[in-house]
């Protein structure tokens, strides 16, 4: 049997989507959720081998939820959006269902989820190595890697990816410190995230700032007492 998990925030497509796996014997649905934290919660819990995951989801959206996992089950897209198809096959979903989904393009989801399981790969990708930063013109993939530094503006958010210009997210830092793994990254107060392994050099201005130069990002940014006193302590507990 197959073991799968239907992630979807409207009642009626996850409803929707049982009707049409109900038809395949060899499908076990184990599970549903409806936004992201369920939907990890439910995956901690269940170990589904497949989720067949919605792209607009309460608390963030699927690429989110992929982002949090270290080992993410096989993953086919639904959703109603055509327009997410490339990134989702930068994560490696296996299929990109649209809605409404054909009971034929089912079929054919199944025999791709079958046949990579049946490979031993790994599934989906591994999630923190890529994260999806959506502006209103534009949708970038970076791997984690490349983020330089995260800093919060009111409701929105500035990410500094390597070698790119600041984009401005309308996500709060919350939600970055959630998806970006620590260590490299380090809270460093209520508005900074840095990654600890672009840090070059740390210039003590007086007790009360510092500045750090970080690789990727031509400006320095400036530190305030208490971001300075946490930043030492890290590079402390490193020595």
């Amino acid at each position: 049997m197959l073991r799968v998990l239907i992630v979807d925030d409207e009642h009626l497509a996850r409803q929707a989507m049982r009707r049409l796996l109900a038809a395949h014997s060899e499908i076990e649905i184990v599970g549903e959720a409806e936004g992201v934290a369920q939907a990890l919660q439910e995956i901690e819990r269940i170990r589904p081998q497949a989720i067949f995951l919605d792209i607009e989801l309460g608390g963030g959206d699927g690429f989110d939820l992929l982002a949090a996992l270290d080992r993410p089950p096989v993953v086919v897209f639904v959703t109603a959006y055509a327009e997410h198809a490339v990134e989702a096959f930068a994560v490696n979903a296996v299929d990109y269902l649209l809605k409404p989904v054909a009971p034929e393009r089912l079929a054919e989801s199944l025999t791709r989820v079958e046949r990579q399981l049946a490979r031993g790969e790994e599934p989906a990708a591994t999630g923190r190595g890529v994260i999806a930063l959506r502006t209103p013109k534009r949708t970038l993939l970076a791997q984690t890697d490349e983020i330089v530094a995260v800093r919060a503006d009111g409701d929105f958010t500035h990410v500094f990816v390597a070698d790119q210009p600041a984009l401005m997210i309308w996500r709060t830092l919350a939600h970055f410190e959630s998806l970006l793994p620590s260590p490299p990254f380090l809270r460093l107060g209520r508005s900074l995230i840095v990654n600890r392994d672009r840090l070059r050099r740390v210039e003590t201005q007086s007790r009360e700032s510092a500045r750090i130069m970080l690789q990727g990002m031509e400006e320095a940014l400036t530190l305030g007492r208490a971001a300075a006193a946490r930043l030492r302590e890290a590079l402390a507990g490193e020595a």
